[in-house]
C-alpha cells in the first residue's frame, strides 16, 4: 500500500504547475539536467507493486534516472546541439523528452509509436515504412523489451539511419545475460520472469552484441562514464543505467 501511495502521490505532484512547485523544491542538493532546476532532493519513485527507488523522480519536470543520464550524454558526447540541420526519429515518445527535443535548434522532429495517439506517426519499428537513410539520429528508450522481434527492430533502426548517423538505445538491464522465452505469454508469468507484464524479455549487458550484430558500432555509456560519484549523486543518475550510443558506419 505504501508503494502505491508513493506512486499516486507523485502523479498528484506532477499535476501542480511548475511555478508553484519550484519554490517548494528549490535547493542545492540536486540538479536536473533535463529541466535545469536546482533542487533540495529528487523524490522516490516506483510503479505500483514494485519497490520505490529513492532519489529517482524530478519533482519539477518528471524526469527519471534514465532521462537524466540520456540528457547528460546527449549534451556531452553528441553533436545534437550544434545547430546544424538534422532529422530525428523518437520512438515511443516520453513527454518530457519530446518537449526538450522540440526546442532544439535545427532539429526536424518526428515521433512514432505503434498505438499511442500522441505520436506524430503510427509506426511498427519492425517494419518502418520510410526510405533507407531518412534520419540523422534516433532515440529509442525502454522500447525493445516490449517487442518480440527486437533484432528486426534493431535492423530497421539501422536501415532508416543515414551512414554516419547515430542513435540512442536504452533498455532496462536486469540480468547477467538476456533471458527470453516466447512461450511465456500470461501477464502473471511475464511479471514474475521479466519484471513487468508487458515485457517479453529481461536484458543483460549482451544486448550490445545484438545491436552490433544488427550492424551498429556501439559505445556503452554508464553514469561512471560521464561523471564521478559526487556528480552522479548531484544529477540523480544511477550506475546500473546503461545508454548504448549506436552509430551506423559510413562504409556499410
Amino acid at each position: 500500500m505504501e508503494k502505491s501511495f508513493n506512486y499516486y502521490l507523485n502523479i498528484a505532484i506532477s499535476s501542480i504547475p511548475e511555478s508553484l512547485k519550484k519554490p517548494f523544491f528549490s535547493g542545492n542538493g540536486r540538479y536536473c539536467p533535463v529541466c535545469g532546476n536546482r533542487l533540495r532532493r529528487f523524490l522516490s519513485y516506483g510503479l505500483p507493486g514494485m519497490p520505490a527507488r529513492p532519489d529517482a523522480l524530478c519533482p519539477i519536470c518528471g524526469s527519471l534516472e534514465r532521462h537524466r543520464l540520456a540528457w547528460s550524454v546527449l549534451e556531452r558526447k553528441t553533436d545534437l546541439f550544434d545547430g546544424a540541420a538534422k532529422k530525428m526519429l523518437h520512438v515511443a515518445p516520453e513527454p518530457i523528452m519530446e518537449r526538450k527535443f522540440r526546442q532544439i535548434a535545427g532539429l526536424e522532429y518526428l515521433s512514432a509509436d505503434i498505438a499511442d495517439p500522441r505520436a506524430m506517426m503510427q509506426m511498427d519499428i519492425t517494419a518502418i515504412s520510410l526510405p533507407d537513410g531518412t534520419f540523422d539520429l534516433f532515440y529509442c528508450s525502454h522500447v525493445l523489451e516490449h517487442i518480440p522481434e527486437d533484432r528486426q527492430a534493431m535492423r530497421e533502426l539501422l536501415r532508416v539511419l543515414k551512414p554516419g548517423g547515430w542513435g540512442v538505445v536504452m533498455v532496462p538491464i536486469g540480468a547477467d545475460r538476456t533471458v527470453e522465452d516466447p512461450s511465456i505469454v500470461s501477464s502473471e508469468e511475464r511479471r514474475r520472469v521479466f519484471g513487468q507484464e508487458d515485457h517479453v524479455r529481461i536484458y543483460g549487458p549482451d544486448v550490445r552484441q545484438r545491436l552490433e550484430e544488427a550492424g551498429f558500432r556501439v559505445e556503452s555509456i554508464t553514469a561512471g562514464g560521464i561523471a564521478g560519484a559526487r556528480e552522479q549523486q548531484w544529477l540523480g543518475i544511477a550506475e546500473n543505467e546503461v545508454l548504448f550510443l549506436c552509430t551506423r558506419p559510413i562504409a556499410q
